[in-house]
C-alpha cells in the first residue's frame, strides 16, 4: 500500500510518528548515502544535480514502526519534455522504497499553448496527462544550465509516498531515464536535484 499524503480512513488512527531523517543540505552532510554530491542552485546547497542517474540514501537503526513517509522536495531543470515518446522524451523520474517502486512518473517545463503543449504525468504515475508544472510548489524559479537566466526554467515539487513497512532499515532509491537526442549537450539540457528529503515512522493502528 502506498498513498500520496497523510489522510487515513475513519478506521485507521496514527498512534506515532517519529522523524528519523530530515536533511536539506544546508550542512553540506551526505550520511547513510552511497552516492550522492552537492552543488549550490538560486543560492541554496541541493543534492544534484543528476542526469541518467540513480541515488541511493540507506536508513539503518529505525525506530519500532509498521509504516514508513518520506517526503522530497524535487528540482526539475531545464527542458524537461514530458510524456511525448520521440527525440526529447519520455523524460521519466522515478523513486523506489526497499525495492518497491512507488512512484514513476514524467514531468514538462514545456510552454503549454492551445496548438501545442508537451503534457506530464505528475501528480500520477506514467502515463497520465496534465500540463506541464501541475502540482508544482513552485514554478518561478531560473533553469541550471540551458535555461540559466530564463525564470521558470526550474520546477520544484513535493512528493510525499507513505507504505507498509517494518524492517528496522530503509533504502530510497531516486533516479531517472531522461532523452534527448537532438541535444548538444543532454545534461546542460536537462536535469534533477532534490533540496529535501524529510523520513518519519509511524505507527497506524
Amino acid at each position: 500500500m502506498f498513498c500520496a499524503g497523510c489522510c487515513f480512513s475513519c478506521e485507521t488512527s496514527l498512534l506515532e510518528e517519529v522523524k528519523v531523517y530530515d536533511n536539506d543540505f544546508s550542512q553540506a552532510d551526505l550520511l547513510y548515502f552511497e552516492s550522492g554530491r552537492l552543488f549550490d542552485f538560486n543560492g541554496d546547497t541541493v543534492l544534484g544535480y543528476f542526469h541518467n542517474e540513480e541515488i541511493v540514501l540507506n536508513l539503518p537503526d529505525l525506530p519500532e514502526h509498521n509504516t514508513i513517509k518520506v517526503t522530497i522536495d524535487l528540482l526539475l531543470h531545464d527542458s524537461w519534455d514530458g510524456n511525448p515518446d520521440n527525440v526529447g522524451g519520455p523524460d521519466f523520474w522515478y523513486m523506489q522504497l526497499n525495492g518497491q517502486e512507488v512512484m514513476r512518473t514524467t514531468f514538462s517545463n514545456s510552454p503549454c499553448e492551445s496548438t501545442y503543449c508537451l503534457y506530464q504525468s505528475f501528480p500520477d504515475n506514467y502515463p497520465r496527462f496534465y500540463e506541464p508544472k501541475t502540482a508544482a510548489v513552485s514554478s518561478d524559479l531560473p533553469g541550471r544550465c540551458q535555461y540559466q537566466n530564463s525564470i521558470g526554467w526550474t520546477s520544484r515539487y513535493q512528493i510525499t509516498k507513505i507504505i507498509n513497512h517494518s524492517e528496522n532499515q530503509l533504502e530510497i532509491i531516486c533516479g531517472d531515464e531522461l532523452k534527448q537526442e537532438n541535444a548538444t549537450d543532454p545534461v546542460c539540457d536537462e536535469s534533477w536535484s532534490i533540496a529535501r528529503i524529510q523520513v518519519s515512522t509511524m505507527i497506524l493502528n
